[in-house]
């Protein structure tokens, strides 16, 4: 394959708590390629977004990265200092937040929240009428992602539009300066279902146009199974299963990943159970010498009460299991 755009090396993200050490993100390998749309996939918890808060370098103190190796495009992301960080963000990397209407300013209108990252980061804006020059891009970027009459909605305050609306908004904050890497947290959250399919689909749209790398972080394989190439399965905090995304939901490898499939409702017998996955995720403190989803796995042995590694059960195809070659019924 090609060389990736993003490369995550055992990624070690903690968080003190009175009650222990919160390893949130522990020994994380993942691979972004140019071009390509990545889905993450995990309940609440497993470490979706603070894996990748920690890429850009939004954890904040008493957070922090304890270990492991960022690059991207070739940079060693963390060699960076905070100004080498804030340069990457929005203008290579760009993230969309989980909840648009609490991650736009309400007290500042459209225009100043895109011609912000615009003026900070846009490098082909004429230094001539720069201002003039952003908000003509910030017209643009509106037009592209859908808003109608965007010369006069640019204007408008967030709580103004509805929440599909807002969520455009905030993947044209992302777009506005053409990044190689897009970051969707949770882009549907709190969407009806037609708003959902018009956010992805949009998504997918510009990705093709622009020729820019997606990470899609959701909890919802129905989302996965039709918007990515590849996906990655996490689970308290750690990968447990990769592969290409037809492949990994027809023949799953890792019994939590068995579990989501599980839980999908299937048109072709909407009489069959959904069989929800039993136990509790465990308290990220103190981990280690077991495999994470011991206590919840029906297929579990002794040989399970030890750090499992990831490994290939075919090409492409990872799995974090000592039964994954398996065919577990």
């Amino acid at each position: 394959m090609a060389t990736p755009l993003l490369s995550i090396r055992n990624l070690k993200t903690c968080f003190p708590t009175r009650a222990g050490l919160v390893t949130a993100v522990d020994g994380v390998d993942l691979d972004v390629y140019p071009g390509e749309c990545l889905g993450i996939v995990g309940e609440s918890g497993s470490g979706k977004s603070v894996t990748f808060a920690s890429v850009i370098g939004l954890v904040r103190s008493p957070g922090y990265v304890a270990g492991g190796a960022i690059r991207f495009d070739g940079i060693d992301l963390r060699s960076l200092n905070a100004d080498g960080r804030r340069g990457l963000r929005g203008r290579d990397i760009a993230m969309t937040m989980q909840d648009a209407l609490t991650a736009l300013n309400p007290a500042l209108r459209v225009a100043e929240q895109i011609e912000e990252v615009l003026l900070a980061h846009a490098m082909d804006l004429p230094r001539k009428g720069r201002q003039e020059a952003a908000r003509t891009r910030a017209i643009e970027m509106l037009r592209l992602v859908g808003i109608p009459a965007a010369d006069k909605r640019i204007d408008d305050y967030p709580h103004q539009f509805s929440g599909g609306m807002r969520q455009r908004i905030m993947i044209a904050i992302a777009l506005s300066c053409r990044p190689k890497l897009l970051i969707a947290d949770e882009p549907t959250t709190a969407l009806d279902v037609t708003i959902q399919a018009q956010v992805l689909d949009l998504i997918g749209d510009l990705r093709r146009e622009l020729g820019m790398s997606v990470v899609l972080i959701t909890h919802d394989l129905g989302v996965v199974a039709e918007h990515t190439d590849r996906v990655a399965v996490m689970y308290a905090g750690q990968v447990v299963e990769t592969g290409r995304t037809r492949e990994l939901i027809d023949r799953p490898r890792h019994p939590y990943t068995r579990g989501l499939i599980g839980l999908i409702p299937r048109l072709s017998n909407l009489d069959a159970p959904i069989r929800p996955i039993d136990g509790q995720v465990p308290e990220l403190i103190g981990l280690g010498g077991i495999c994470r989803f011991y206590d919840r796995c029906e297929f579990r042995s002794s040989l399970c009460r030890t750090d499992i590694p990831m490994e290939a059960v075919e090409p492409g195809h990872h799995a974090r299991c000592i039964r994954a070659e398996e065919n577990l019924q």
